[in-house]
Parts: structure tokens; sequence; C-alpha cells
């Protein structure tokens, strides 16, 4: 009796110590997060220097192309195009001096899908934006875009894109006529879904021996690991399938591919160097653009992936302390959640003390710029 009494004590004294243990972790992960910025959400283009400052002559017409697809395949899950990466394109180009207009399969207001952790100044600037949200609502039918004298065409990821994009018949058609007069084609994350079925004059497919990029295996898999058979295919897969020399970068970070007229990027995090590789490649200079706070937790994030904990932390204190360039903390510490829950808890300790290491740095310039 007592030795069974003493086995429930010590179950007692673990559980106790290990629920203070996970409630004081809690505290201290919450208080390395900053609070929300509750201002941004009223943000406009007037506001935004890159837009608002030294506006550039027209140069001519882009066609961004979102999918009208609002549930993956039977599964119920409900999906749209991704607003951040249409968003930032189309910010991209208008700043560079092209207006934009805004195609789907079906035309009309297609679904969309807004992500609340990831949305920044320029996300909330175009839902402030009439002329934006009219387009958006109002989107071309594809296959009316046809002969339409556009300089480049952009197909914005979400994962509708997998259903409606690739056996499109408009899409192919625009696609395979761009190509071969060598105007500029971008895709981002499941955006190029829309180059898979495309065939060439000659017969060979588009992607055939091109270095190409897009929402990778590893990506898709971790949050949604029933998507081989939600989707019709997994979007590296097809695009190795039909030839392609794929590009996998770090998950869910930057990584772009360049081939000739041809621009890819693996996730939304490419968004914007893809949208500014399209300008270069229609033989413009990009207009200057402050650098966002969650394109410098890429670059650190990605320091880390590179050459480890010591080099990210010195490029955070550069950022911070001496260039004065924000660093988004939530992002630095997503990637750590991601690194444990793929069982690399390695990874997820530095991470995290990188996310202090940046509150730290922040809280050290507040008291430079006080005295």
């Amino acid at each position: 009796m007592f030795k069974k009494y003493r086995i429930l004590k010590w179950i007692s004294l673990v559980l106790g110590s290990l629920i203070v243990v996970i409630v004081s972790f809690g505290f201290w992960f919450r208080s390395l997060i900053p609070p929300g910025d509750i201002t941004i959400e009223s943000t406009t283009i007037e506001d935004l220097p890159y837009l608002s400052d030294n506006v550039i002559p027209m140069r001519g017409k882009i066609l961004a192309v979102v999918t009208s697809t609002d549930v993956m395949g039977n599964s119920g899950k409900g999906t749209g195009y991704e607003l951040s990466e249409l968003a930032r394109a189309y910010y991209t180009f208008t700043a560079n001096g092209f207006e934009v207009d805004i195609a789907s399969p079906k035309g009309g207001k297609p679904p969309v899908v807004i992500d609340d952790e990831d949305m920044g100044a320029y996300d909330f600037a175009f839902l402030n934006d009439s002329i934006a949200q009219y387009k958006t609502s109002n989107t071309l039918k594809i296959e009316d875009c046809i002969g339409e004298p556009y300089k480049a065409i952009f197909f914005v990821g979400g994962k509708g894109a997998m259903f409606d994009f690739p056996n499109n018949e408009a899409i192919q058609h625009i696609v395979k006529d761009y190509y071969e007069s060598n105007k500029v084609i971008g895709a981002v994350c499941h955006g190029p879904a829309a180059l898979v079925n495309v065939t060439l004059s000659n017969g060979r497919p588009l992607l055939e021996n091109k270095e190409v990029t897009g929402f990778t295996n590893r990506e898709e898999l971790l949050l949604i690991s029933d998507a081989r058979k939600i989707f019709p295919f997994l979007l590296q897969d097809k695009m190795m399938e039909k030839g392609a020399h794929f590009k996998e970068g770090a998950m869910y970070l930057e990584k772009i591919g360049h081939d000739g007229n041809l621009l890819t990027g693996q996730n939304p995090w490419s968004t914007w160097s893809v949208a500014e590789q399209m300008i270069i490649q229609l033989g413009h200079e990009p207009k200057h653009r402050e650098i966002t706070d969650v394109e410098n937790a890429v670059k650190v994030l990605l320091a880390y992936k590179t050459h480890g904990k010591q080099e990210a932390k010195k490029m955070i204190g550069a950022m911070l302390l001496n260039g004065n360039k924000p660093v988004n903390r939530v992002l630095i510490a997503k990637h750590g959640i991601i690194s444990a829950m793929q069982g690399k808890l390695g990874d997820f300790s530095n991470m995290m003390s990188l996310v202090a290491f940046a509150k730290k740095c922040e809280s050290k310039r507040k008291d430079i710029a006080l005295n």
C-alpha cells in the first residue's frame, strides 16, 4: 500500500513539474513575440513611399492570373489564391510603371486565402485599395485575354491553382505563345502548376531541361500529410516528370528559378524576388524599395541554414544595431516551431535563441535612440 502511494506521489510530482515547465515556457515564448501593430491594418498606398513617391511613367501592362477553385478536391478544405502573393507582385509591377490586369479561369470574383499571421503593410494596403479590390472582384476570364498586348504574365499561387491551372487550354495557349515570343512568364508557389502541361511548337514540354522551382514536396507534405490523395499531383513531382531541373531551396524560405524569360518562385517568401526579377527581364532597373522585416528575417534564417547560429546572430546585430533594419521575430519563431514539428530540437533551440537575441538587440537600439 505504501509502495503504491510513493509511486502515485512521484507521478504527481513529475506531472506537476512538467506542467510548470510547459507553462513557464509558454510565458517565455510569448514574451519573445512582439505585440501586433493594429495601425498597420489602415495602411494605404499613400502611406508607402515605394508606391506614392517618384511615380514611374506607364511602360505597359502585365497580366496576373489567380485560381477560381475554392475547395481542394474532395477534401472539403477551402482554398483560393494567396492574397500576399498577388498583392506584393501587383505593387512591384505598378511601382515600376506597369498597369496590372487580373484574370482567372472562370472570371468574376475568385476565392481568396488571407493568412492573418503573414499580413504586412503592402497586403493591407491592397485590401484598402479600391482599384485593386475592384479588379479582384471582377477578374477577367483568362480566355478573353488571349491576344491582348501584355508585356508579361504572372501566375499567383494558392493551392486551388493545382486544380484549375494545369488543364486550362487558354492558359496553355497563352503560356506557349508568350514563351515562344520571348515575353516574360512568372509564377510563384503553386502558380507553376500553370506550366506543367504546356507543350511547345516543337512537341516538347515547356519545362523540359528548364531550371525552375515551385512549392516542394517537403513543404506540401509537412502541413498536409495526405496531400498525395488530395491533389491531382505534387507540384515538384510533376515538374520533374516533365523534365524540369527542379531547384529546391530551404523549406519556407526564398528560392527562385531563372531560365531565360521564365521566372519561378518556391513559395510565398519568393514573391518579391520573382516580381523584381521579372522587371529586370523586361529590361528595367527595379525601383528602390525598403526591404521588409519579413525579408530580413528570411535572410537571417538562410544564414543560419548555411553558416550556423553565430553567423545568423552577427547578421541580426548588423541589421538591428548598425543598419537600423527591422527583423521579423515572429517568422524566425515560426521556423523554430517547424523544426520542432520535424523533431529537430537542436534547431528549435537555436532559433528560439535567435529570437531572444533579436529582442535584446531591439531593446538596445531603443535605449541608444533615447540617449
